[in-house]
C-alpha cells in the first residue's frame, strides 16, 4: 500500500456505484461527505458503473431522489455510454442486435443507432447487456443471432453478479456465459475493465494519471480497469471483494479499506 501522503494528492476519483458508494437506494455512510470533500479540494468525481440499465440522466435523477446528491449527466460513465461510443464509431449505419432493457434500447436509438431486438437478415453485430426484463424468448433470439460466427459478439460488461439489498443477482457476465455456452464463443466486453474508461475520464477532467484514483468493490472489473488505465486503485470491502482475496489476485489494489468512510478518514486526517 502506498503512503497516505500520495493518497492525499489525488484529485480525480473514479467511483464504482453499486457495492462501493451505495447499494440499491441506500447510500453508504461517508459517501456524501467524501464527494463534498472532493469538491472542497478542487477535485472531480466521475461514476464509472457497469450498470447499463440506467442512462446518465437516469442516474442524475436517482442520485437526487434517493441520495439527495446533485450531480451532472457528464459525470456518469456507464457501460451503456461506452457501448454507444463504440457502436457509433464502429457501426454507425449498420443493423445491430441488442439484448437489453427498454431503457438501454431507447438510449441507443436516441443516438441514431439502428437497433433490432429480433434475429433478422442484415444484422452486423450483436450486443448483450444486463437485462432486468430478461425472458427466455430474448435468449433464443440472442442465440439465433450469435450462432453465426460471422457476427461479432459484444457484451457491455463482464460482471457476473450485481449487488442488491439481500445479496447478489445475475449480471451481464452471467447472461453472456449462458449464451456463450450455447453458441460456443465468448464476447468482447466494452465497459470496465477497459482502459478506455479511465482514458475518457482523464480527457474530460484534465487531471493527470498520478492525480487519479479508481475506487471500487470488484477486483476483475473496477481494480482491473484502473490497472489497465495506468492509475492507482482502491478496493473497499462493502461489495464483492473480500480481504482474504488480496494475497492471491491478478488485480492487486494500491489501497485497501473496509469501506468508503475509512477512505474518507485517510484522505482527511493528518
Amino acid at each position: 500500500m502506498k503512503s497516505s501522503e500520495e493518497l492525499k494528492n489525488k484529485k480525480l476519483f473514479l467511483f464504482d456505484i453499486d457495492g462501493t458508494l451505495a447499494v440499491g437506494d441506500t447510500l453508504f455512510d461517508g459517501s456524501a461527505k467524501l464527494l463534498r470533500h472532493i469538491d472542497d479540494i478542487g477535485g472531480r468525481a466521475y461514476f464509472i458503473t457497469n450498470n447499463s440499465t440506467l442512462s446518465g440522466r437516469d442516474y442524475v435523477e436517482k442520485f437526487h431522489r434517493s441520495f439527495g446528491l446533485e450531480t451532472q449527466e457528464e459525470q456518469f460513465i456507464t457501460s451503456g455510454y461506452m457501448t454507444i461510443r463504440f457502436l457509433t464509431e464502429r457501426y454507425p449505419k449498420d443493423l445491430i442486435y441488442v439484448l437489453g432493457t427498454s431503457s438501454l434500447i431507447a438510449e441507443l436509438r436516441k443516438n441514431n443507432l439502428r437497433i433490432t431486438e429480433k434475429a433478422e437478415a442484415g444484422i452486423t453485430c450483436g450486443v448483450i447487456a444486463y437485462d432486468s426484463e430478461l425472458n427466455y424468448q430474448k435468449l433464443i433470439q440472442a442465440c439465433k443471432v450469435l450462432s453465426s460466427p460471422d457476427i461479432p459478439f459484444y457484451g457491455t460488461n463482464p460482471d457476473l453478479c450485481c449487488p442488491i439489498d439481500f445479496g447478489f443477482i445475475p449480471d451481464c457476465g452471467a447472461i453472456c456465459n449462458m449464451i456463450a455456452d450455447s453458441v460456443g464463443r465468448h464476447p468482447i466486453y466494452l465497459g470496465k475493465p477497459s482502459k478506455h474508461v479511465v482514458e475518457l475520464c482523464l480527457a474530460l477532467s484534465g487531471f493527470s494519471r498520478p492525480e487519479t484514483l479508481v475506487v471500487g468493490d470488484r477486483l476483475y472489473t473496477d481494480i482491473a480497469c484502473g490497472i489497465n488505465g495506468g492509475v492507482d486503485t482502491c478496493v473497499v470491502f462493502t461489495g464483492e471483494a473480500k480481504p482474504e482475496q488480496m494475497s492471491d489476485t491478478p488485480y492487486p489494489a494500491t489501497y485497501c479499506f473496509s469501506n468508503i468512510k475509512e477512505l474518507l478518514y485517510r484522505l482527511t486526517t493528518s
